[in-house]
């Protein structure tokens, strides 16, 4: 069947699969930042650094933190920062420099743009949202395959391991290892090859209605959580109800 306005997308479905039910969703595919797991305060991380450099007590003035805060702010909007930040999340090293060229432009970080880089990535800078682990283990008591699908430079699994959550993602799709960022199709089709699912009958659950929900057009369906920052629950409940027991 074909209609006026016809919905772009990369995959086809025949006469009986267009007539036929939705498919219930049998696997969930999340994204990472901003939606399982979120960074550490930046007040926070700032105090680290400074830990790890040597430097914990200049922090101890509030003027010197705020202004710390507000550089750190300001530098990401220069222009030639913004520039190396495209693309950075398909390789390590592109990452890496998109980050060091932030930091160099902070004076508090400027020498020291290594160890920021360092504890950015660090096990313990990043943390689940208070109801990830209750969302993920629903999931699992109901037979749901679920995998991460992240635009990411380093490898996350250790972030999940590191709070016993591990066992409960079966696949991870990161860009810096397939080469390509969302919303290219080809992350979400290999997430979905990987867990065995059919990409119709796979909820991804983002927090960008681009990024994420560009796996519409690789046939999946999409929970577009709202970009806020969140400290308690990040609002990830209701993916259980979209979601029936596979077995």
């Amino acid at each position: 069947m074909r209609t006026l306005f016809d919905t772009p997308s990369t995959y086809s479905t025949d006469p009986a699969a267009q007539a036929g039910p939705v498919p219930p969703v049998q696997a969930v595919l999340f994204d990472f930042a901003n939606t399982i797991f979120h960074m550490i305060d930046a007040q926070q991380w700032l105090r680290l650094i400074a830990a790890d450099t040597g430097r914990a007590s200049l922090l101890d003035d509030p003027a010197v933190l705020a202004a710390a805060l507000t550089d750190l702010a300001a530098a990401y909007q220069l222009p030639e920062v913004l520039a190396v930040q495209a693309g950075r999340d398909l390789s390590a090293d592109r990452h890496r420099s998109a980050m060091l060229a932030w930091f160099a432009a902070v004076p508090f970080l400027r020498g020291h743009e290594a160890a920021a880089h360092a504890r950015m990535i660090h096990t313990e800078s990043w943390v689940p949202y208070q109801d990830t682990g209750f969302v993920l283990r629903g999931l699992r008591s109901r037979g749901v395959r679920v995998g991460v699908v992240s635009d990411i430079a380093w490898d996350i699994r250790a972030h999940v391991a590191h709070f016993g959550l591990g066992d409960l993602v079966d696949t991870y799709a990161l860009s810096y290892e397939a080469g390509r960022e969302k919303p290219d199709p080809e992350l979400f089709r290999k997430a979905c090859a990987d867990l065995g699912a059919d990409p119709r009958a796979t909820l991804m659950v983002g927090d960008n209605p681009v990024r994420d929900g560009g796996a519409s057009a690789a046939g999946l369906r999409c929970f577009i959580l709202p970009a806020e920052h969140r400290t308690g629950d990040r609002g990830l409940a209701p993916v259980l109800d979209l979601v029936p027991a596979v077995r």
